[in-house]
């Protein structure tokens, strides 16, 4: 069984900082991307950044300068940096892998988080 636990999520006030962690355990035999997505009360999921196994990195307009994406592939971990935080940045984060999960197969699947919420409020 694969599975991709976040970590990281809370209360913070406009300006703060928080990190999120999410770690992907089981029998997996590669990943490629890693992605981050949020999803705010009464809106659709959207990307927030993603970084491929060569730690290339997109990310969305809107926290462009102010999160930072980044990975250990030694511990099939991606991490989200959030920093300058603001009440728009209140969400649902999930993580997701594409990940390898057969070891005959060369496929990639997606894999992911059950969800972190952050909540920037004064």
């Amino acid at each position: 069984q694969v599975q991709l636990v976040e970590s990281g999520g809370g209360l913070v006030q406009p300006g703060g900082s928080l990190r999120l962690s999410c770690a992907a355990s089981g029998s997996i035999y590669g990943i490629n991307t890693m992605s981050w997505y949020r999803q705010a009360p009464g809106k659709q999921r959207e990307l927030v950044a993603d970084i491929t196994s060569l730690h290339i990195r997109t990310y969305a307009d809107s926290v462009k300068g102010r999160f930072t994406v980044s990975r250990d592939n030694a511990k099939n971990t991606v991490y989200l940096e959030m920093n300058s935080l603001k009440p728009d940045d209140t969400a649902v984060y999930y993580c997701k892998a594409d990940a390898r999960l057969s070891k005959s197969l060369l496929r990639f699947d997606e894999v992911w988080g059950q969800g972190t919420l952050v909540t920037v409020s004064s």
